[in-house]
């Protein structure tokens, strides 16, 4: 039996609620090269079964810059980096807003809402949540928060402004957590989820591949995250910022990132899998075929690194043969 057959077969079988093995999924990560369109058409089987065509556009605003007290070895927000990124307190709500409109021009369902810290403060999530009460009385956009470690008690009152989404990525394995940070634990990583799914917020989370964890440990992450049943999976890749611990990282080799993404396919058939930070470094002139395995990207900037220009994602999208989800009425291209 061919490779192509093989996995051809275990995408119909995943389709038919059989779970992959975490075997079969390591021999995806060390698969031969030319095996990757082979794999990648199984992955996108699986894709095309839940989400047809659609892609799914996200975009983040820097709601909170720099200032951050934790040590995250891959941050250039961090108090151990020594970087250029800018410094500035939550944005005011008229800010916040104003990047609300400018997601749905770039034809994003997704507003995403970021900012720098351990975790916010009760006055932090009020100021939020005032922005989004605004937002969501003007705009039909999805909102998803991530403001770091939750207290008690915030995530029901940002469900109750209306937000839609709660984003704390795992980022790595737990074995591999204390080599990447140590001013928090993975623990409390999983908690920060668990809260926000226990307020009926929809829970996002994801990895950073790249980082000095070995296969088994980027596999049994993708794992743990089927466990934590998170609805929406952003696939990072390293970006190594100069100044940050992991500077002298290598970040992930395009073809590798192709198997990374379609075996987060596979062990999460119905999860919307976005291709994330790194995408464009990592993948380079690859980037379309990650479209294959995921059905969701971000458009724009990310944090503190540059992203492709939007009109450049949209023509991608196009020229895959793959179409944006949600098209606002707006439809103009920033």
């Amino acid at each position: 039996m061919t490779k192509f057959t093989y996995w051809m077969e275990l995408a119909d079988s995943v389709l038919h609620g059989e779970h992959i093995s975490k075997e079969d999924v390591l021999s995806m990560l060390s698969a031969p090269d030319p095996d990757v369109l082979a794999l990648t058409n199984a992955a996108y089987k699986i894709r095309y079964h839940y989400y047809k065509n659609e892609v799914k556009l996200n975009m983040i605003i820097n709601a909170k810059s720099g200032l951050c007290p934790e040590d995250c070895g891959y941050c250039s927000q961090s108090s151990k980096a020594d970087t250029d990124a800018e410094k500035y307190p939550l944005l005011d709500k008229d800010s916040l807003v104003k990047g609300a409109r400018e997601a749905m021009e770039r034809k994003a369902g997704t507003y995403c809402i970021v900012a720098s810290g351990r975790g916010p403060t009760d006055k932090e999530i009020d100021h939020v949540a005032e922005a989004v009460k605004e937002i969501k009385g003007e705009m039909p956009l999805t909102i998803c928060a991530c403001l770091g470690i939750l207290k008690d008690g915030q995530a029901a009152r940002l469900k109750e402004a209306g937000v839609n989404r709660y984003n704390h990525n795992l980022n790595t394995h737990r074995e591999n957590h204390d080599n990447i940070t140590t001013t928090h634990t993975y623990d409390q990583r999983v908690e920060t989820v668990n809260q926000s799914k226990a307020a009926g917020i929809s829970p996002c989370s994801g990895v950073i591949a790249g980082m000095g964890e070995t296969d088994e440990q980027l596999v049994e992450t993708l794992f743990a995250l089927k466990e934590l049943d998170a609805d929406s999976v952003p696939v990072n890749f390293l970006h190594p910022v100069p100044g940050t611990p992991l500077e002298n990282m290598k970040g992930v080799a395009p073809l590798l990132a192709l198997k990374i993404l379609a075996a987060a396919r596979f062990i999460l058939p119905d999860k919307e899998i976005r291709v994330s930070g790194g995408r464009e470094i990592n993948l380079r002139s690859l980037q379309p075929l990650s479209l294959y395995a995921a059905n969701s990207i971000f458009v724009g900037d990310y944090l503190t690194t540059g992203g492709q220009k939007v009109k450049e994602d949209h023509k991608m999208i196009e020229d895959m043969g793959f179409h944006v989800e949600l098209e606002h009425p707006l439809g103009s291209v920033m």
